[in-house]
């Protein structure tokens, strides 16, 4: 079924917040005219993962050891949560266009994809299943039925341009009527897009706005690996270099699979790494303006993850 690109049906939405068209910064998404996104009880809520400086995630942390500031002001951190049994809500969002029909990077993809899917918990967790090309196509809606997303890729060959940006644009919108504290998109791709309509600065302030962390997943052979991680390092303007700042903006991760043994170890990581997010909430700022947020970990050398911004008011 062929998605709406930019419908949203939330009731979450409260109003339209007009903004400039121009990044807020050299370092920050880009912010245009985004909808506003509250709760009814006007919190914000903030998933978060930390790692130590050997990338072992910290646990056992309380308020006590956060700091949030929104717009360089310190906030008042209202609730923690670290229950590792909270269920998940993903949308597993896979490239079916063109280029991944090149060498092993579908196949390795399809591997991620069944690596994760069986860590999953049928009945608590829930996931969707999303190709996309030039356009997003839904192939399984949110169920807590997991075995029967099983075979959701099996069918598919890809084909066509690749508009990925967009189609990460349109899942997240998806995930805002999901009630879970813990929610993310899990993109599966070769890090290629050729024809989407926005950037990856103009998502990741939408998915961060929303809460939504993106985790990329780029399966492709070891010499491109090398060449994503060279783009990403050079800081370019490359594709490479674009999602791993979609990645990041949003309190997601790039991550890399250059082989099947990995594709599983990525993916066996990744959903071990999401169960063990902090949910943070604090009292939503009535400005109505976007709100930088700034998440730290009192400890030495700690590595938060977190969503870089909301539009108050």
């Amino acid at each position: 079924m062929r998605l709406m690109s930019f419908g949203l049906r939330s009731a979450l939405v409260a109003s339209a917040v007009a903004l400039s068209a121009a990044a807020l910064s050299a370092q920050r998404p880009v912010v245009q005219a985004q909808e506003t996104f509250r709760s009814t009880v006007d919190l914000v809520t903030i998933q978060a993962s930390v790692r130590d400086a050997r990338g072992r995630t910290l646990q056992g942390l309380t308020v006590a050891d956060f700091e949030v500031r929104d717009n360089g002001q310190l906030r008042p951190i209202l609730s923690l949560g670290s229950d590792q049994s909270s269920p998940l809500s993903l949308a597993f969002l896979v490239d079916m266009s063109g280029s991944m029909r090149v060498g092993p990077k579908i196949d390795m993809a399809r591997r991620a994809y069944e690596s994760m899917l069986v860590q999953l918990h049928a009945r608590d967790d829930e996931a969707a299943v999303f190709t996309f090309d030039s356009d997003l196509h839904e192939r399984q809606s949110f169920t807590g039925d997991i075995p029967t997303l099983k075979n959701a890729l099996s069918d598919f060959r890809p084909f066509g341009t690749t508009s990925l940006y967009d189609a990460t644009a349109s899942t997240a919108r998806r995930l805002t009527s999901r009630t879970g504290a813990r929610k993310a998109i899990i993109l599966l791709t070769d890090g290629i897009d050729t024809s989407s309509s926005m950037t990856a600065a103009e998502v990741s302030g939408l998915a961060a706005s929303i809460d939504v962390p993106v985790y990329v997943v780029t399966t492709v052979p070891s010499l491109d690996q090398r060449l994503i991680i060279e783009a990403t390092d050079r800081g370019g303007r490359s594709g490479a270099a674009d999602l791993r700042d979609l990645a990041e903006w949003t309190g997601g991760r790039l991550l890399f699979a250059s082989s099947f043994g990995e594709a599983t170890t990525v993916a066996a990581n990744l959903v071990s790494e999401l169960r063990q997010h902090y949910v943070l909430a604090i009292e939503a700022a009535s400005a109505r303006e976007w709100h930088r947020l700034d998440v730290r970990v009192r400890q030495p050398r700690a590595v938060v993850m977190a969503r870089s911004g909301y539009f108050g008011g």
